[in-house]
């Protein structure tokens, strides 16, 4: 026999779930955000007394609704009236604090350096080398540090929609040092750059920060080869078409699922061919012209170049 209380009181957080059969509800994932209401809820309790879920987009599961619910931020009566419906009882959802980011404290901006600043100079002259422009040190705002735990490194700090400091990279501006690159203890499952981000038209996934800036115009740095869970998620529920992945050659075995995933989502993805360079590299207006020349991947084009690796 169908909860009909407890679909109503599923149905007030995840929304009006549609009926398919044997007692399923159909609703929007919360945990991959499919465009399509994706995750099954069967209201018809079995001998345990459970409700179990399955999402056939993400492959979430449980046998529990409450393990759903308790991602959402719940008033005590709803709580309450959970705790009523169901026999698993109620596992309330721990406070997730948001982590605090800070550039370090001797980080100065590569802004203004004088004649006399040689460490300043040298910093100055690495960004330049890599194609950075001083309207670039404005919009990012690249810094240094010539002393503390990021000694003779550039900074390049990374900022969330609402402007707040969510990370920052460390890079070290000096040609011979053993430790290349240097980054904050803290969560790299962000969104980079996602202050200049427009999830409305085509962006481009890039490996490092250089390579964002180089690129210009809506770019975002993965941090490394892979993409972040939450990242992900937001291009899945983005309105955006086209994506093209801007990746080194010898991060194509991790390009080619993360091309797999956004298509299988109905997103045109372009795999451009950075023929050993990177953007930082080749420049504005070379990359732009090979991204002009790439064509959107198909799933036998896919699969070819899966059978190369």
């Amino acid at each position: 026999m169908l909860n009909q209380s407890l679909i109503a009181l599923v149905n007030s957080v995840l929304g009006t779930g549609k009926s398919t059969s044997r007692g399923n509800y159909a609703y929007h994932c919360p945990f991959c955000n499919h465009h399509k209401p994706k995750l099954e809820v069967n209201f018809t309790e079995n001998k345990k007394g459970e409700n179990p879920w399955h999402c056939w987009a993400c492959d979430r599961k449980g046998k529990k609704v409450t393990q759903v619910l308790k991602s959402f931020p719940l008033s005590p009566e709803l709580i309450a009236d959970l705790r009523s419906l169901t026999k698993g009882g109620f596992i309330e959802k721990q406070l997730v604090v948001e982590q605090k980011v800070e550039l370090p404290k001797e980080f100065k901006s590569l802004l203004n350096i004088t004649q006399t600043n040689i460490t300043g100079r040298h910093a100055l002259s690495y960004v330049k080398s890599r194609n950075i422009t001083e309207e670039d040190i404005i919009k990012y705002n690249i810094g240094y540090c010539e002393t503390g735990k990021y000694a003779k490194m550039i900074i390049i700090p990374s900022y969330n929609k609402n402007g707040v400091l969510n990370y920052f990279t460390g890079r070290s501006f000096l040609k011979d040092s053993k430790q290349k690159y240097q980054n904050p203890e803290v969560s790299r499952d962000i969104i980079p750059f996602e202050l200049f981000i427009n999830w409305e038209i085509p962006f481009i996934l890039c490996e490092g920060p250089f390579d964002a800036i180089a690129i210009k115009r809506n770019t975002i740095p993965l941090l490394g080869k892979n993409i972040q869970s939450n990242l992900m998620k937001q291009i899945v529920k983005s309105s955006v078409e086209k994506i093209y992945i801007a990746l080194d050659r010898d991060a194509q075995k991790q390009a080619l699922p993360i091309c797999e995933k956004l298509m299988k989502e109905g997103k045109e993805v372009y795999l451009v061919d950075l023929n050993d360079k990177d953007p930082s590299e080749m420049g504005f207006n070379n990359f732009t012209k090979l991204i002009q020349d790439t064509y959107p991947l198909t799933f036998s084009s896919l699969l070819e170049k899966k059978l190369q690796l």
